[in-house]
This record gives C-alpha cells, sequence and structure tokens, in this order.
C-alpha cells in the first residue's frame, strides 16, 4: 500500500470514527423512549443495508442453522447494547456514558478464554483493575440512586452486551461479510422490537426524525460500514486503537451542540479507561 492511499484509508477510518462518535450526542438528545428511538434507528438501517447489499452484490444467504442461532442472539446482544448504552446516555451524560461503554476491550480480553483457547493473560487482570479503578473515578459517589452511577452501570452492561456479540461472531467474519452480518442483526432487532410501538409513544418522530435518519444513517450505516471496511486495510488492533478516540470526538460534539463539559473526575477516569483500551490494541498488534 503506498503512502497515498495508506493516508486516504487512515483519513476514510477516522471519518468511520467520527461517524460513530455521533452516537454518543443524538441518543442523548432525541427526545424519546429509547427502545422506540432503537426500533427506528434499525429499520431505517436496515432498509439501506439491504439496498447497499443489492447493489453491492453481497450474497444474503446464511449457511447454516446453527449460523441462523448466531445471528439472531448477535441482534438480540446488540439490541441489548444500544438499548442499555442510550439508557446511560440519557441517565448520566455523552461522557459517562460513552468512556463506560469503552470499557468493552477488556471485558473481551478477560471473557476470551471462555469462547476459545486462548489461555488467560495475567496482564489482563491488571487492565481489568485499571479498569475498574477507572469507573471508580467515574462515579464516586455509590449510591444507586444517583444518575451517574445508574449511567455508569447500563454503560458496562452494553458494553458487555457488545463484547459477547463481538466473541460469538469473531469465526463468521471470514464466512460472510461484514455489512451482511450488519444486516441481520438490525433486521432481527426491527422484527424483535415492533411490539413497543403498540404501548410506547411515538408521537415524538414528527419532531424528532431528521435526528433519528441522522442515527440511522450516519451512525449505523455509514460509520458501521466504514469501520468494518477499514478492517481489509488495517489490523483490527490498529482500527480499534483509532476506534477509542470515539468518546473523545463524542465529547467535543456533545460541548458544542449540547453545551456539555465532563467533570474533572470524568477526564481523569476517562483517561484510566482509555488508556487499558490503547495498551491491550498495542499489545494486541505485537502478539
Amino acid at each position: 500500500m503506498n503512502e497515498k492511499s495508506h493516508l486516504n484509508h487512515l483519513l476514510l477510518l477516522i471519518i468511520a470514527t467520527i461517524c460513530l462518535s455521533t452516537s454518543g450526542p443524538l441518543g442523548k438528545f432525541i427526545d424519546m423512549p429509547t427502545p422506540v428511538i432503537i426500533w427506528w434507528r434499525s429499520i431505517i438501517a436496515t432498509i439501506l443495508l439491504f439496498l447497499f447489499c443489492i447493489y453491492k452484490g453481497i450474497n444474503l444467504k446464511i449457511k447454516t442453522k446453527k449460523d441462523r442461532l448466531t445471528f439472531f442472539i448477535a441482534g438480540l446482544l446488540m439490541g441489548g447494547h444500544w438499548i442499555f448504552y442510550f439508557y446511560a446516555l440519557k441517565l448520566s451524560n455523552v461522557a459517562i456514558g460513552m468512556i463506560s461503554l469503552f470499557t468493552f476491550p477488556v471485558i473481551i480480553a478477560l471473557l476470551e478464554p471462555l469462547f476459545s483457547k486462548v489461555k488467560l493473560d495475567p496482564i489482563h487482570i491488571v487492565l481489568g483493575i485499571m479498569v475498574l479503578l477507572g469507573i471508580y473515578i467515574l462515579a464516586p459517589d455509590f449510591n444507586l440512586e444517583s444518575n451517574q452511577l445508574q449511567g455508569v452501570l447500563f454503560g458496562i452492561l452494553s458494553a458487555l452486551c457488545y463484547a459477547l456479540r463481538i466473541l460469538m461472531l469473531k469465526d463468521h467474519i471470514t464466512n460472510y461479510s461484514g455489512i451482511m452480518l450488519m444486516f441481520y442483526q438490525v433486521l432481527i432487532l426491527t422484527v424483535v422490537l415492533a411490539p413497543i410501538l403498540f404501548f410506547m409513544d411515538t408521537s415524538n418522530i414528527k419532531t424528532q426524525y431528521p435526528y433519528v435518519l441522522l442515527l440511522a444513517i450516519v451512525t449505523t450505516t455509514i460509520g458501521h460500514t466504514m469501520f468494518v471496511n477499514s478492517l481489509q486495510y488495517f489490523k483490527a488492533s490498529t482500527a480499534s486503537i483509532i476506534g477509542s478516540t470515539q468518546p473523545i470526538f463524542g465529547i467535543i460534539i456533545a460541548f458544542f451542540f449540547l453545551n456539555e463539559l465532563p467533570s474533572p473526575n470524568t477526564f481523569i477516569g476517562g483517561s484510566l479507561i482509555l488508556a487499558t483500551v490503547i495498551i491491550e490494541s498495542v499489545r494486541s498488534n505485537k502478539s
């Protein structure tokens, strides 16, 4: 890969990261019940990804029954990841919601031995303790009625769903297109969440649809597709180091558009958590 094309791919990866980082400010800003936002996000993304798969001639055939079950569970986990994440954003703020979610690389490292023959590396326990310390600094007031602590807990639940989903789909990325996997997950989510439309208030879509469209198009369809695409040109660890700047971009966007300024605790706790993400990414690059 020559210098110019490398820079182009790097620029596209950074743009993908910025697109993905809009999820925090948009999730906080959109004024609708969380499951309703996620349903709209899913159905719009389903339509767009389906059209993209047809346009690109991507094969949508699922090879085995076992794969169907895996995709279904992955779709539910993605739903859990999105819903818990949006609750985290609404309960606390963009900085806390996004930083709590970024505990997922360390959760993956700690859970991976349960999914494959990888042995638990003692360094992952150290990184896990660093993350716990970061979380403690993020929410020093351990009172379950505190919105900040609830936000952190929902963010970690979201990270757990995300980590389990990645571990489940890890072996399938070689057999199937990443865009096809994303299409099935949003399709499953659209079907599973459809009943909520009957008993949750969806009337706000009249005023909120421009922001829901932004979430479905910029964050979900463009962001995820470009990020998956970048894995052809970069190691997963390189992509994840650049991807770990999402909370930073999210905090900058939230500052300009939502007037949110993180507290010193958020900066300290967040720096610790993001440092573990970078250490783990650099280490996995070398191994």
